[in-house]
């Protein structure tokens, strides 16, 4: 830094150069310079990794919306056990008691964001305890109170007006159409306005009517939703599962349960006829062991058994017969998943050195087969889903050989009773 002076040869003042600074350590020389830079370049770099890292916060946070589902509600008079939504987790429901759950117990978060079953609620535990349906009625409970379902000749809240009609055929009589619809129950605000809602199992709607809520024809028709295993009955408020003869509503209000007749007397067996459970119903069947033929001829062991007698020493005929013939009745529902065991053939006693297993006869060959299991073991096999209902016959056998000589055969006839119903 110059001071102003004059100029060689002249009179003339030049003008002066910038001011000095008072304190020349103001002036930043190249290596202080450079020291600026570099803190500037350090504080853009680390702006730089915090934008990054928010942006990679917000795709986090995106990507977990991408694979959550949607927030769900909470049954009145219940609760929601677990708090994930992510894909892939489960949320389960509970009622408090004196409550019941309708619905779905479990709901699963699927991949395509939507949740498995239907939304549960809980309901009050039943009301037809004290049966109050008179003349025979079915006591049917609602979300308040029970409904009566009055067989033919009888009406009224409780079954109790006789009917007189012409009509020979047979209905059923409800409380009246007015069940499946209600006032609502409405509250005042603090600012004059007016909320109304209407009761588990009903829906507001234009003119401010609840309406019943039909879940029979919202969730039954769709395998994804379904609500009932077999048939739905829509009711003021709720809904009930019915299932078809030979079956009962299971705990669960939901699926059906064979119903044995055999071990409940409840079949029309005649004496001497063994009774066996089927789904859905049961059969009478008497095994019989086949007439003496060829020097051949069985004696009943067992209610199941047929064993051969002893054969004359010259009677190769006899020798040739099976040793027993056992009889075994199989109860299937319809449409089974495919290959399945249903039956497994076996020796106690193997003498030879070979076993052959092998499909003799019967009816509905075409979906059996038979394989071998173990060395002395073999299976019969359903290959083929069936449609009931329907009635199956194979006839099995099993021979022994020593050194390929047979030294003696046993025989298997399955009979396969297939129900109407894949339950």
């Amino acid at each position: 830094c110059m001071p102003g002076s004059p100029r060689a040869g002249t009179g003339r003042v030049v003008s002066p150069a910038p001011p000095c600074p008072l304190f020349p350590q103001e002036c930043l020389n190249r290596q202080q310079a450079l020291s600026v830079v570099r803190q500037m370049q350090k504080l853009l770099v680390a702006q730089e990794a915090a934008h990054l890292r928010g942006m990679r916060g917000l795709r986090h946070q995106l990507s977990l919306l991408q694979k959550t589902c949607p927030q769900l509600a909470v049954p009145l008079n219940g609760r929601m056990l677990g708090r994930s939504l992510r894909v892939g987790h489960e949320v389960h429901f509970v009622c408090d008691s004196g409550f019941r759950l309708l619905g779905s117990e479990t709901r699963a978060c699927r991949h395509n964001r939507t949740w498995s079953g239907t939304q549960p609620f809980c309901r009050s535990m039943d009301d037809c305890s004290s049966n109050p349906c008179a003349n025979s009625g079915t006591c049917v409970d609602g979300n308040q109170s029970y409904t009566c379902l009055c067989p033919p000749g009888w009406s009224g809240p409780n079954c109790q007006s006789p009917i007189y009609s012409c009509s020979a055929w047979p209905y059923w009589v409800t409380l009246s159409n007015t069940s499946f619809s209600r006032q609502p129950r409405c509250a005042e605000g603090r600012s004059g306005s007016r909320r109304c809602s209407c009761d588990t199992g009903f829906q507001l709607r234009a003119g401010g009517v609840c309406q019943d809520v039909d879940e029979c024809q919202l969730y039954q028709s769709s395998p994804q939703t379904r609500i009932c295993l077999h048939d739905c009955l829509n009711l003021p408020g709720s809904y009930r599962c019915l299932c078809p003869p030979g079956y009962l509503l299971h705990a669960d209000r939901n699926a059906c349960e064979d119903v044995n007749e055999c071990a409940g007397k409840q079949h029309n067996c005649t004496q001497g006829d063994l009774c066996i459970n089927t789904f859905g119903g049961h059969r009478c069947v008497h095994p019989k062991c086949p007439l003496p033929r060829h020097n051949t001829s069985y004696v009943k062991t067992s209610a199941f058994q047929c064993e051969r007698n002893p054969c004359p020493m010259d009677s190769r005929a006899c020798q040739l017969a099976a040793n027993s013939i056992s009889f075994h009745y199989l109860p299937l529902q319809a449409n089974r998943t495919v290959p399945r065991v249903l039956f497994k053939m076996s020796t106690t006693r193997f003498l030879g050195d070979s076993l052959r297993f092998t499909i003799t006869g019967g009816r509905g060959q075409g979906v059996f087969a038979v394989r071998r299991s173990d060395r002395q073991t073999g299976e019969l096999l359903l290959t083929s889903p069936v449609a009931g209902p329907a009635t199956l016959e194979v006839e099995l056998e099993m021979s022994e050989f020593s050194h390929k000589v047979l030294l003696g055969k046993h025989i298997f006839k399955v009979t396969a009773f297939v129900s109407p119903y894949v339950f």
